[in-house]
């Protein structure tokens, strides 16, 4: 099957360096995207350059897909299965939760000249963070791309019921699917109670298992895909 792979905040495509081949011997064909203003050298991307991005991306493959997305762009991988239901076959979200309609969509951090840089390690300092060493973290920090100001403060516009008919895998790393089950029973995620085939999948990693634990999440996500 066809497995479109977003990075969340900071990161382009290359972030899946080491999953991609780990999929593609598991019979898979993974697609990592560059989104618009990651990557690719935009600085006036917008949100709904993204979002056009990875429907684009959906629409131009040869049969169904399954969107994967990762921290903030799991919203970006839900939009994909508002915009294409009949296409994606299923969504993985890992280390996040869709954002609702109306709200913004990843607005979380300082604006400095047009564009969200990445703020250092203080804010990951934990669980997020435990299993990146010192190298790790200097080329993370090294790489990190910062977010124009379009992209995190668009707005989540979502319009079709029938996404929740898409199957979706939330994929737990720096917390447990049983910590994940409580939030959305105290109603603090958005849009997941509604799905009607949830499914939740552990790893023990920190927020960025494709870099940490790049053939175990390639493994998991292969036995998330449905039959293609």
């Amino acid at each position: 099957m066809d497995i479109l792979l977003i990075a969340g905040l900071w990161l382009d495509g290359s972030a899946w360096d080491e999953v991609v081949p780990a999929l593609e011997a598991l019979g898979h064909r993974p697609v990592p995207l560059t989104l618009p203003g990651q990557g690719d050298g935009s600085a006036s991307a917008t949100f709904d350059d993204q979002v056009a991005a990875v429907v684009a991306a959906v629409d131009s493959a040869p049969g169904d897909v399954m969107v994967v997305g990762h921290s903030a762009a799991c919203t970006l991988a839900w939009l994909a299965a508002d915009a294409r239901p009949e296409r994606v076959a299923k969504v993985a979200l890992i280390g996040g939760f869709p954002s609702a309609d109306g709200q913004s969509y990843s607005d979380f951090f300082d604006i400095k000249d047009g564009a969200m840089p990445f703020p250092g390690w203080e804010p990951f300092e934990g669980p997020d963070s435990v299993d990146l060493d010192e190298r790790a973290r200097k080329a993370f920090a090294d790489a990190a791309i910062p977010v124009p100001e379009a992209v995190v403060k668009g707005v989540v516009r979502l319009t079709d019921e029938r996404r929740f008919d898409v199957p979706v895998a939330v994929v737990c790393p720096e917390y447990t699917p049983a910590q994940a089950r409580e939030w959305m029973d105290a109603g603090d995620v958005a849009e997941l109670p509604r799905a009607k085939h949830l499914d939740f999948v552990d790893i023990d990693s920190g927020h960025w298992p494709m870099i940490t634990k790049p053939d175990e999440l390639a493994r998991l996500l292969a036995a998330a895909a449905p039959d293609a």
